[in-house]
């Protein structure tokens, strides 16, 4: 019997376990290791900190999803990864492999601008279920004692959505409670125009959101470098000083510290068409932990964003990668790696598609409507469900 190690329960590390699970059955044991024992539907932690949604709405129990299906889970930190001798070690132990599927997500690291982050710093983030929480709370604390926003991402992130959706978002609440001449925005990135998302753009993403940002009286500045942070100021790289009561920054990425030996500089894993390190052949990386080079050189470094899902599609075709090599078929052929993004902006939303995800490209569009926020709304009640049933087969 196979033993396949999986490290992550979010989007690509539980998609991997159960397509493995559903491909090979009682022929290999799976088992996934993740530091939280809940998988957040991320996408909507921007609704969670506008007090949309509460942490069980968008919350579910990865070992109640991984039991049913005969997989195992590891409530644990992987410390780190032994590619020479297949094996994962944690505070417990060490684990044994004959194949590893590497969903880490990012590690966000705060400590490249000092006084960044909500631990040990001075502003909010987003990334994590416990972040955005806290993020809610100072959300609250400005509508009660207004003042200037900061919102935006720090160079090196590799995921904007975020960032724009709660710029969005809080310009239509301010509105909404005659606030909004009460609290200047100023939405600051290290994209080199508006709509990039490190992608070079979707569509016509530079112009809608740069008409949209003039709409709402929506500062923005791009090519942003931080220098740092201190109590209730932005200092950036050019002298630019930023006063701010709430700040909501998006810190740089990096792989996370157990896998990033296994990958570039800044941690990031080289991976073939099937999702294979390219030189451990028993190896594979799927989401943020994967490197993507970027599409061009930027005045500031930004990254390449690998949305949940394009994480989705990379897991699909690794499970079925090591599934084929197990029952010794042929793979199938790995589809191109394309993203649909769906961003909510408050009073409306937007759709970006690009396939392939980087130019040149067969595809590129953003277009916006209130419709795509009812289809977002409705994505997340799907998505939710299927992941609660294991369905991973589903779109």
């Amino acid at each position: 019997m196979k033993r396949i190690i999986v490290l992550g329960g979010s989007f690509g590390g539980l998609t991997a376990a159960f397509e493995l699970k559903r491909h090979l059955g009682k022929s290999a044991e799976i088992t996934v290791i993740s530091d939280d024992d809940r998988f957040v539907f991320l996408p909507s932690l921007p609704w969670l900190i506008m007090g949309h949604r509460r942490p069980g709405d968008i919350t579910l129990k990865v070992a109640g999803m991984l039991g049913p299906k005969g997989i195992n889970f590891v409530h644990e930190a992987a410390l780190r990864v032994e590619p020479e001798t297949s094996k994962v070690f944690t505070a417990s132990g060490e684990l044994a492999y004959d194949y590893l599927v590497i969903s880490t997500g990012p590690f966000l690291s705060f400590d490249e601008v000092p006084g960044l982050g909500p631990e040990g710093g001075h502003t909010n983030c987003t990334f994590t279920l416990d972040h955005a929480v806290k993020t809610h709370l100072a959300w609250e604390k400005l509508l009660e004692d207004p003042g200037p926003v900061v919102v935006g991402s720090a160079q090196g992130v590799s995921c904007f959505g975020p960032s724009y959706e709660l710029a969005y978002e809080m310009d239509t609440e301010l509105r909404r409670r005659k606030m909004r001449h009460r609290v200047p925005i100023i939405y600051l990135t290290s994209e080199p125009y508006l709509g990039h998302m490190g992608v070079g753009g979707l569509g016509n993403s530079k112009r809608s959101f740069g008409d949209a940002f003039a709409e709402r009286e929506i500062k923005a500045i791009v090519n942003g470098a931080m220098e740092e942070v201190v109590p209730g100021e932005i200092k950036l790289k050019d002298g630019t000083k930023l006063p701010f009561k709430f700040a909501m920054i998006a810190p740089p990425f990096k792989g996370v510290p157990a896998v990033a030996a296994l990958g570039n500089p800044r941690g990031f894993i080289p991976v073939d068409k099937n999702y294979r390190h390219t030189k451990h052949k028993n190896i594979f990386v799927v989401g943020v932990a994967m490197a993507i080079a970027p599409p061009e050189p930027t005045p500031v470094p930004v990254g390449v964003p690998k949305t949940g899902f394009m994480t989705v599609k990379m897991a699909k075709t690794a499970a079925a990668a090591i599934a084929a090599e197990i029952k010794n078929e042929t793979p199938p052929r790995p589809e191109e790696l394309d993203v649909v993004c769906l961003m909510d902006m408050g009073n409306t939303a937007a759709l970006m598609k690009a396939s392939p995800v980087l130019p040149p490209r067969q595809e590129s569009v953003t277009k916006m409507g209130l419709r795509y926020r009812y289809l977002k709304m409705g994505f997340e009640k799907y998505f939710l469900w299927k992941m609660k049933h294991g369905l991973s087969r589903l779109p």
